[in-house]
């Protein structure tokens, strides 16, 4: 993975984070990376390709609490396009987060609006495209429209960018 797509991703789970907060929702954040750190010490004895190995790595990156109390498992991806279709690793690693954790899935694109979109197991249709919706649509998690345009807008400045050539120095 290259270190550009990693800080977007970052920064796409950054942005996700504050957007729930900001709309009232308690966001813990959870994941892989939260607890990767910890069993580097036991990776001798640790086996990631066990059950439990696969399970760790599939851990989504939030738990989110809504207004009601009610707590959601949320994985945030960063996709350049918001393509409909996945690379066999990605279908793999979704189908394990569905499998162990029944998560939802946010996806963040900077091509196309919405950028920010949504998607509950089984993930795919039948011919393995992403079925996802617009974000907005998450009734229990009540988002604001006019504070949801505004996380657009930074998807817009601080993701796009990278997507236009670099300049020849003269």
């Amino acid at each position: 993975m290259n270190p550009e797509s990693m800080l977007k991703g970052r920064m796409a789970e950054t942005l996700f984070e504050e957007l729930m907060r900001q709309s009232g929702n308690i966001v813990y954040r959870f994941g892989y990376e939260a607890i990767v750190q910890n069993l580097t010490q036991l990776e001798e004895k640790f086996d990631r390709y066990s059950e439990v190995g696969e399970r760790i790595r599939a851990i989504p990156d939030f738990i989110v609490i809504d207004r009601k109390g009610k707590p959601e498992f949320v994985e945030v991806k960063f996709r350049w396009k918001p393509d409909n279709e996945l690379h066999a690793d990605s279908i793999k690693i979704l189908e394990h987060v569905a499998k162990y954790w029944n998560a939802k899935v946010v996806f963040i694109n900077c091509w196309e609006q919405p950028y920010f979109r949504i998607c509950e197991p089984p993930y795919f249709n039948s011919n393995k495209k992403i079925v996802a919706r617009p974000l907005l649509e998450e009734k229990e998690w009540k988002i604001d429209k006019r504070l949801y345009d505004e996380y657009e807008e930074l998807v817009h400045k601080y993701l796009t960018p990278t997507l236009i050539p670099s300049r020849n120095k003269n």
